[in-house]
């Protein structure tokens, strides 16, 4: 391989890009060995959809559950081994978004998820004619409905040959812990630990937080001095990825994220809260992205009671989820909201909206 998973991580290291990480640099071989093992990998049957539908057929290389801490840099270790390997078709998404897709995709077939097999199994096909290799970033269990499509769709797209790499915050155990009727999902651990090597990313440094460590993330009164300086935080974060819009879809609608890249979103609060969307929309964003960037936030004053609405509801799926959250306003907390019955309502998002620039809660995991 031109270039190589091992061989782009210590470049980084010689730049100054990374920091020296034991840990990483064992991550960086693991990756090493399995991209070596993909390359030009193609799944065994030669018409993947028409074989699943035929036959089964184990995936002929494990894929990888890597999981650890928040911050330790498994994402940025995943695009890593992503952007070297040498495979025809492959996909990099954020766990939810793929869940909302799949969930979308079986909308629109008017299916249920109690309902038989072989709409899953077909979908599942289709996402393996698209994808011989598939990369996770941040999965978890949340809901009783994905945990209820999970054993079935990963299963036949494990017979399909699909190879599956995904990072966590959780070991595989821990997956939906609690959950209702979790009796009926321990099998799809199981199935992980089948096909899928797991690996514990170890280590106390915690890199997303060094990333961020003393960075102002509120800026005021609004104008280009207060964008520029929120756009450079964005590029920052983003470590040169490439930014692209993003369809998010929620309940059987398409929420478009203008500006997202490696976990990061930015909004003008025009697009976020000028525009109707509610709980729903905003909770999706919450659990999609770890740092959400936010440029615009005027002064209210009592007619935009929609826009302060909004608002608050933003702040509080954000606040739930413990997303990083940077902004420019037109002034502090405190003087955003009028007096009045809102004013006495904005007293929550005032309160979060201070500790959100703490570094107590950057240190707390994003609970996507």
């Amino acid at each position: 391989m031109a270039n190589s998973p091992r061989d782009l991580y210590h470049a980084r290291l010689m730049s100054g890009e990374l920091r020296a990480d034991p840990a990483q640099a064992e991550m960086a071989a693991i990756l090493q060995i399995l991209a070596e093992q993909l390359e030009g990998y193609r799944p065994a049957s030669p018409g993947i959809l028409s074989g699943l539908l035929k036959s089964k057929k184990s995936a002929v290389v494990h894929g990888l559950y890597l999981y650890g801490d928040v911050g330790r840099g498994k994402s940025m270790l995943m695009d890593l081994f992503f952007d070297c390997v040498n495979v025809a078709k492959k996909r990099r998404v954020h766990f939810h978004q793929f869940m909302l897709e799949i969930h979308a995709r079986l909308h629109r077939l008017g299916m249920q998820t109690d309902e038989t097999e072989n709409v899953i199994t077909r979908l599942a096909g289709e996402i393996a004619d698209d994808a011989f290799l598939l990369c996770f970033d941040e999965f978890h269990v949340s809901n009783i409905a994905d945990a209820m499509i999970l054993g079935r769709l990963f299963s036949a797209l494990f017979d399909a040959g699909v190879v599956i790499v995904t990072t966590s915050n959780w070991p595989p155990e821990e997956l939906y812990k609690n959950g209702l009727q979790r009796d009926r999902f321990l099998p799809f651990i199981d199935l992980i630990k089948s096909h899928m090597t797991i690996h514990r990313l170890a280590g106390a440094i915690d890199h997303r937080f060094e990333q961020m460590r003393g960075l102002e993330n509120y800026f005021y009164p609004l104008g280009n001095n207060a964008t520029e300086k929120l756009k450079d935080i964005l590029l920052q974060l983003i470590d040169g990825a490439e930014l692209d819009p993003v369809q998010l879809p929620v309940q059987g609608r398409i929420v478009t994220i203008p500006c997202a890249a490696k976990g990061v979103a930015y909004f003008t609060f025009d697009a976020l809260c000028r525009q109707p969307l509610g709980a729903a929309e905003y909770v999706a964003i919450a659990e999609c992205f770890h740092t959400l960037l936010l440029d615009g936030v005027p002064h209210f004053n009592a007619e935009q009671r929609n826009e302060i609405v909004r608002f608050t509801t933003l702040i509080d799926a954000l606040y739930e989820a413990k997303v990083k959250f940077f902004m420019t306003a037109e002034g502090p907390p405190e003087q955003l909201c009028p007096l009045g019955e809102q004013a006495f309502d904005f007293q929550r998002t005032i309160s979060r909206l201070v500790e959100m620039q703490s570094e107590e809660y950057r240190h707390l995991p994003h609970l996507a």
